[in-house]
């Protein structure tokens, strides 16, 4: 269809003008508005319409979107009231009969509400306070149960220190144990001797000294029973853990976790010759069981020929030949003891055993040996440098731990292993820290001693609590290392408390921190003389400046 049509208008009364007339087609498709149908013709005739141009949208660079919803409407329902008349009943039955009320201004009504407000926020209140006071209370109770727990607990584990030291006085096993012994000895001559002194003079006295003594050395002379018993049985012990970790299989972990084992001939061979030394140290064998040990062990040593093979075969040899002549038991004892001690040494050789060359620790080459032995001026013995405990203030290696052990036992007797705990725990918070701290791996046990006896009076500097086994060392200034003289002797709670403290200076009295830094200031006195700990002082001096 063409896009122009022309059309003639009538300008005047007898003229006429064609006009040439644009027809725009809509871009869209028009709706259908409904019409009608000559049934006649079939012919539809529908509603037009007519709209301007849609006004576009102008672009802004945005997307947009339509979205079309449906809605009901519902149209106005015209409804009638029917009244009773003439030939019309209607049943007032359900009818109801309704007077007016009292007229009450907008004023009243808004007061009417809002002392409705206010009744429903008494009961709102009510119900919350009540909500919190449950909350508080439920809190109190856990607190409460809580509190007692921990009682309970700290009551408990004290009771199980005092019977595990107890134990270990009664019954002695390590060298730590026999120093708790002689702690507590002397403790006793020095409350007996107060005694004595208080209350005795003249002959009564020496007398009373005389049986202190003589009563001292009797319990001397009992601790020395023990140890030797202690020792004989700790020495088994570690033979035997000593064949274990030999005789131990390779392990290693798989890529799906599960460990596999694999012996060796190695340690086939260590747990064969454990077997033997397990059987020739057992007593009370019969006589041809006896025998029949001693001639696996008399074919194992022929293996190697030395010298001390030759002896192993001679005392065997020896026995045999006791055994046959019906020699009694109690006098083989030594014999057998000489047996089993020389077949020990004879394990141990690496040609023999080649797993106890890893577990040794004397190498193979003596030379090594040269730059790590030192000498003892006390025993006159050589030792490694693992055997010396050298504290923080000595310039020059002394004497060994045994002979200061037997020194403490003979004069001071001071118990140092109950300090050990604080120091491991000390060293345990310091590696946490991450620091690279190295003063507190410096530190032993008698220069911790002295720090916590001389310089902390063995007592919490809050609490005044004196129990050394709920005490902890920790810093006072948790932004610098551990030091002597950056520390603060604290029960395991006030620790926990202080390590949670932004600023000492507001938490502390001016008064308590001056009690620590005067502590602090004899601690660097005391350890400012070891040229080691005078370097680190100076460094934490500088550093404090700094700051």
């Amino acid at each position: 269809m063409p896009d122009v049509i022309t059309v003639r208008v009538e300008t005047d009364s007898d003229s006429f003008q064609d006009v040439v007339v644009k027809i725009e087609r809509p871009t869209y498709q028009k709706p259908f508005l409904g019409g009608f149908k000559n049934r006649k013709t079939g012919v539809e005739f529908h509603n037009a319409g007519s709209q301007t141009i849609p006004k576009k949208i102008p672009d802004k660079g945005i997307e947009i979107f339509f979205f079309e919803k449906n809605k009901l409407q519902q149209t106005n329902n015209t409804t009638s009231t029917q009244m009773t008349k003439r030939g019309l009943y209607v049943s007032n039955a359900t009818d109801k009969l309704i007077s007016p009320g009292k007229y009450f201004t907008a004023e009243e009504y808004h007061k009417r509400r809002l002392e409705a407000v206010i009744v429903i926020q008494k009961y709102f209140r009510r119900w919350h306070a009540i909500n919190v006071v449950q909350y508080l209370r439920e809190r109190k109770r856990l607190w409460l149960e809580w509190v007692e727990q921990e009682e309970i607990r700290k009551k408990r584990e004290k009771e199980e220190k005092l019977r595990r030291e107890y134990e270990r006085k009664m019954n002695p096993k390590t060298a730590d144990d026999f120093e708790l012994l002689y702690h507590d000895l002397e403790l006793w001559k020095q409350e007996e001797t107060e005694r004595i002194n208080r209350t005795l003079t003249g002959a009564e006295r020496k007398a009373a000294f005389c049986g202190l003594l003589e009563e001292e050395a009797n319990l001397i002379a009992l601790f020395g029973r023990k140890k030797l018993d202690a020792h004989e049985e700790n020495h088994q012990k570690a033979i035997f853990q000593f064949f274990d970790k030999c005789s131990q299989p390779k392990r290693w972990k798989a890529y799906d976790g599960r460990i596999t084992a694999m012996d060796t001939q190695y340690t086939l061979r260590a747990r064969e010759l454990f077997e033997i030394y397990r059987n020739l140290t057992m007593y009370g064998l019969p006589k041809d069981e006896r025998t029949a040990v001693l001639l696996t062990v008399r074919s194992t040593v022929k293996e190697h020929e030395c010298k001390l093979t030759q002896e192993i075969l001679e005392l065997i040899d020896r026995e045999l030949d006791l055994m046959s002549r019906e020699v009694k038991e109690c006098n083989l004892e030594g014999l057998r003891k000489r047996i089993c001690t020389l077949f020990l040494q004879y394990i141990k050789i690496p040609k023999v055993n080649p797993e106890v060359a890893r577990i040794l620790k004397v190498p193979p080459d003596p030379l090594k040996l040269y730059k790590n032995v030192h000498f003892c001026h006390g025993c006159e013995n050589y030792f490694p440098s693992t055997e010396f405990p050298i504290p923080a203030n000595s310039r020059t290696i002394g004497k060994c731990r045994s002979c200061y052990r037997l020194e403490n036992e003979a004069h001071q007797r001071k118990a140092f292993s109950k300090y050990k705990p604080i120091l491991e725990n000390l060293r345990k918070s310091e590696v946490d820290y991450g620091d690279d701290s190295k003063i507190v791996f410096l530190v032993q046990l008698h220069d911790l001693h002295y720090i916590i006896e001389t310089i902390w009076n063995c007592q919490s500097a809050l609490s005044a609590c004196s129990d050394i086994y709920d005490l902890v060392m920790i810093r006072w200034d948790k932004q610098q290392e551990w030091s002597p003289w950056n520390t603060i002797l604290l029960t395991k709670d006030e620790a926990d408390a202080h390590l949670k403290l932004c600023n000492l200076q507001e938490a502390y009295e001016a008064a308590f921190i001056h009690r620590i830094k005067y502590k602090h200031i004899r601690a660097k006195n005391y350890f400012a003389q070891i040229p080691v700990m005078a370097s680190f002082l100076h460094k934490s001096d500088n550093q404090a400046n700094a700051n």
